[in-house]
């Protein structure tokens, strides 16, 4: 019996052995000639599979559609064949036994195929990758910040730390070369090298910054034509003023110039032009090759993507041979495309000092038809998740002088086919749009309602907003808010700091202050946490985070004082005050002097006044418990000039720190355009939140919107008048 036991372990470590030695299996696999035969493999030897097998398979397939033309790939099939599920299934289970490679390809091949990025295994093989992120080298740890970058997690506390550990491992000037290198060899293609470097790009401090700079400068002579177009793309991204880098590349890009596709010819244009570039060779060999393309080709989005490159270039008027090419290729072309060259041709408009601005001219008929294209396709659109991917980014007069209206009613009437899959998306876009539609914004809190639990956690952010801007409360409000809240609630540590700020303040405008969330983004861990991502986020954005923080602090401290929040903004909007203009438009100038002869004098009321928590204010004046005026005292005089103020017993001075018995404030405020919705009368949720909050800071707040102040029955100074007595003194007329 013993004998036949050593026989069997040594008889198991000899199949062991040639296993290792002689895998047939993974010969087979890499030997595959269609993604049909890896996925026969796979069904047929599941219990066989290992780590090695599931990773192999993966890249093969992506192996495959990487070498067809992007209009042949069958992406979507493999993505949902069941076989493709079982090798998902297969790599989830054994992410513990993955090498550091096989990890980072792993998930670049799984995002390859449009996994979702919440799909169980892509959240598992991320989180793996950030426990073993201080052991990547530099070609996994760039690799693995694609992957990032696909998920939108470009502005991530763990993209953070990918760009430390590239600035501590860029030590030297002499490491530039092998690291970046390294980084470009890591990359399928350009595209994902250029997104690498968009990613690390913000987060690199500015020596780091000056020692890639003097690294994009030795190497540039050894550079190709691909490797130039994606330091291009890079330095953009960078913002980057070096010129003498600027103009080295500029040189190399005018060297390979020939080499270039029509869309990479695109991309050089706007580079360029970013950087600021000065190279007027370069830019009259561009017109040519982009003209000489344009005259052949007939693919729609080509064209669009030619003729915005044209329209980029400095003096860019245009001939006779382009706008035909425009007109021609008008009738096949989506919205994406229309709204691009609607830009395009606007841009020509104002650079030809030629045209006289009339509707009959090229430019003008040109419009026309584009609109007219424009109007067709809506109305033929049946499909919202195509109306939807056509409007992802189109934005900007255009749409919303020329479209909004048409597309409305398109919306409306594919009103059945919003679902939990584009509810977030759909809410995205409405919000853009400012468009109050009571039907559809019924409608997503209906479906948000009914399929709560299949939404994504961070999606709820979008459906939250466009309620509260849009400052509309559809049937059944408070369950939405309360199941949308409940949703979220297990998650908080999940979300970007930054999403999470931004959830708060899209929160507090509907006037919900869910005291988790609440707590969480005022607790100091959160905000060392936001700290350290605002300082990767670009600046816009940063700028953005910080305003919102602001307003969501004043929020809470206004109306919500029970959670003992202190205000620590007001440095931050000390800082904002010495940056605005200041400036007082002649509209403020003349209701200021209306306000004075209705009040008594122009000291009666005060011009851009700031309140407590900084709210900037038109005007401002106080009356005493009868309604009548009060004087103010300059808010700019010193102490010791009050004291030698003389105060007698029925004095109206009045301190900006106090005010008398029954006496009141009276905030006055010009609403234009942008408080309401596109379509109507309906005040935005912000201006409604801000009317609250001087409210609970004491005011009584006039609001003069500007349909109001602009319309026929105010067209004189008397009827102006008597508007703004009625609007002041009687308060039982105020909505």
């Amino acid at each position: 019996m013993l004998r036949l036991i050593r026989a069997h372990q040594f008889s198991l470590r000899l199949h062991q052995y040639r296993a290792m030695g002689s895998d047939s299996l993974l010969q087979q696999l890499n030997n595959c000639i269609s993604e049909d035969q890896v996925f026969q493999l796979v069904g047929k030897n599941k219990a066989k599979l290992s780590v090695k097998h599931v990773g192999c398979a993966m890249n093969v397939l992506w192996q495959f559609q990487k070498e067809k033309p992007r209009l042949l790939r069958t992406i979507d099939y493999i993505r949902n064949h069941p076989e493709f599920l079982a090798l998902r299934i297969l790599a989830e289970n054994k992410i513990d036994f993955m090498d550091d490679e096989a990890l980072v390809d792993l998930l670049y091949n799984t995002l390859r195929f449009n996994v979702e990025h919440h799909d169980s295994l892509v959240e598992q093989l991320v989180i793996e990758g950030w426990r073993r992120l201080a052991r990547f080298d530099m070609t996994r740890l760039s690799k693995f910040s694609v992957c990032l970058t696909d998920q939108q997690m470009h502005c991530s506390p763990l993209m953070g730390k990918i760009a430390d550990t590239v600035n501590r491992n860029l030590d030297a000037l002499q490491d530039v070369r092998q690291r970046l290198t390294e980084m470009i060899d890591s990359c399928d293609d350009s595209f994902g090298f250029t997104k690498l470097f968009a990613a690390l790009g913000p987060y690199a401090g500015p020596d780091v910054r000056e020692r890639l700079e003097a690294g994009a400068l030795l190497m540039a002579d050894e550079l190709g034509p691909h490797q130039v177009l994606v330091v291009a793309g890079t330095l953009e991204e960078m913002e980057c003023r070096n010129q003498q880098l600027i103009q080295k590349v500029a040189s190399l890009l005018h060297k390979y110039l020939d080499v270039y596709r029509p869309v990479e010819l695109a991309k050089i244009t706007q580079a360029l032009m970013v950087l600021h570039c000065q190279n007027p060779e370069l830019y009259t060999q561009l017109r040519k090759l982009l003209i000489s393309y344009l005259q052949v080709n007939v693919i729609p989005c080509d064209v669009s993507i030619l003729i915005r490159a044209l329209a980029m270039l400095p003096l860019s008027r245009v001939n006779d041979t382009v706008i035909s090419k425009v007109a021609a290729v008008l009738p096949q072309c989506n919205l994406s495309d229309l709204n691009a060259l609607a830009i395009s041709i606007v841009k020509w408009v104002r650079s030809d000092h030629l045209y006289q601005q009339s509707t009959s001219g090229v430019y003008g008929k040109l419009l026309q038809k584009l609109n007219h294209c424009a109007y067709q396709r809506i109305q033929k659109i049946n499909d919202l998740d195509v109306l939807l991917e056509e409007l992802k980014y189109v934005s900007g007069d255009w749409l919303e002088e020329i479209l909004l209206k048409e597309t409305m009613m398109t919306c409306q009437r594919l009103i059945d086919q919003v679902t939990w899959t584009n509810v977030p998306e759909f809410s995205s876009f409405l919000t853009r749009t400012n468009y109050l539609c009571t039907p559809l914004l019924d409608k997503i809190a209906s479906v948000t309602l009914q399929h709560i639990q299949k939404i994504h956690p961070p999606a709820v952010y979008a459906i939250l907003l466009l309620f509260t801007v849009l400052n509309y409360d559809p049937p059944q409000a408070e369950q939405l808010f309360e199941a949308c809240i409940q949703h979220f609630r297990p998650h908080l540590n999940s979300f970007e700091p930054h999403l999470l700020v931004l959830l708060g303040y899209a929160l507090a405008i509907g006037e919900y202050f869910p005291e988790d969330l609440i707590k969480t983004i005022f607790s100091v861990d959160f905000l060392a946490k936001l700290d350290a991502q605002l300082e990767t986020l670009p600046a816009a954005l940063n700028m953005r985070i910080r305003f919102r923080l602001m307003e969501l602090n004043r929020a809470v401290c206004l109306e919500g004082p029970e959670f003992q929040i202190p205000w620590f903004h007001d440095r931050y909007c000390q800082q904002l005050q010495h940056r605005g203009n200041g400036c007082v438009s002649t509209l403020q100038q003349q209701i200021h002097q209306m306000l004075g002869e209705i009040l008594g004098g122009i000291s009666y009321a005060k011009i851009s006044v700031l309140t407590p928590y900084y709210y900037a204010l038109d005007f401002e004046c106080i009356l005493d418990k009868n309604k009548k005026p009060l004087l103010h005292v300059d808010q700019n005089i010193l102490l010791a000039d009050l004291a030698k103020v003389q105060w007698g017993q029925h004095s109206q001075l009045v301190e900006r720190a106090g005010l008398p018995p029954c006496a009141q404030r009276v905030a006055v405020e010009f609403l234009d355009s942008k408080a309401f919705c596109k379509n109507s009368c309906h005040l935005k949720g912000e201006y409604a939140m801000k009317k609250r909050h001087l409210e609970i800071l004491g005011y009584h707040v006039v609001q003069i919107p500007h349909f109001e102040w602009n319309s026929m029955e105010l067209s004189t100074k008397d009827a102006w008048m008597e508007y703004l007595r009625r609007k002041i003194f009687e308060k039982d007329t105020q909505s």
